[in-house]
C-alpha cells in the first residue's frame, strides 16, 4: 500500500515537497524544491508538532521520539527528523531528492501532521562542536515550514 503525503512551505521562502512510501517497512523518498533561498546549504528537519499558529517557532523541537542526539541522515545516532540539508544553488532553488529510512508515513511514528522546516543556515550534523550542534545541527533561524498531509495515492 503507498502513502503518499504533501507540505506546502510559507515563510521567506516558498517550497512544496512530496512524500511517498511504498510500505510499512519502505524507505520514504522526499521530492520537490524550496525557491527563494541564499545560494549554499540550509538545514531540512522534521520538527514535532504540526502547529504553525505562532509562525514556524510553534512546531517545537526536531522530531525525536527516541530521546536521540542530533546527527546527520546517515549517522546512527540523530532525531527521526533529522534529514540533513538541502542545497540552493546560485537560482536560490533547492531541488529536493531524499530518500530516508527513519522517517514513516505509516506506524506510530509517522511524520504526517508534524511540520517541515527549512533552516537559514547549515546543518552541522551534529559535528559542529557548537553548543547547539547536538540538538538543532545549529542551522539558525527557522525561513519557512509548512505542516505534512496525507494526499491521495496515485
Amino acid at each position: 500500500m503507498t502513502v503518499k503525503a504533501v507540505c506546502v512551505l510559507n515563510g521567506d521562502v516558498k517550497g512544496t515537497l512530496y512524500f511517498e512510501q511504498a510500505g510499512e517497512s519502505s524507505p520514504v523518498k522526499v521530492t520537490g524544491e524550496v525557491t527563494g533561498l541564499q545560494p549554499g546549504l540550509h538545514g531540512f528537519h522534521i520538527h514535532e508538532f504540526g502547529d504553525n499558529t505562532n509562525g514556524c517557532t510553534s512546531a517545537g523541537p526536531h522530531f525525536n521520539p527516541f530521546s536521540k542526539e542530533h546527527g546527520g541522515p546517515d549517522a546512527s545516532v540523530r532525531h527521526v527528523g533529522d534529514l540533513g540539508n538541502v542545497e540552493a544553488g546560485k537560482d536560490g532553488v533547492a531541488k529536493v531528492n531524499i530518500t530516508d529510512k527513519q522517517i514513516q508515513l505509516l506506524g506510530q511514528h509517522n511524520i504526517i501532521g508534524r511540520t517541515l522546516v527549512v533552516h537559514a543556515d547549515p546543518d552541522d550534523l551534529g559535528l559542529g562542536g557548537h553548543e547547539l550542534s547536538k540538538t538543532t545541527g545549529n542551522a539558525g533561524g527557522r525561513l519557512a515550514c509548512g505542516v505534512i498531509g496525507i494526499t491521495k495515492a496515485q
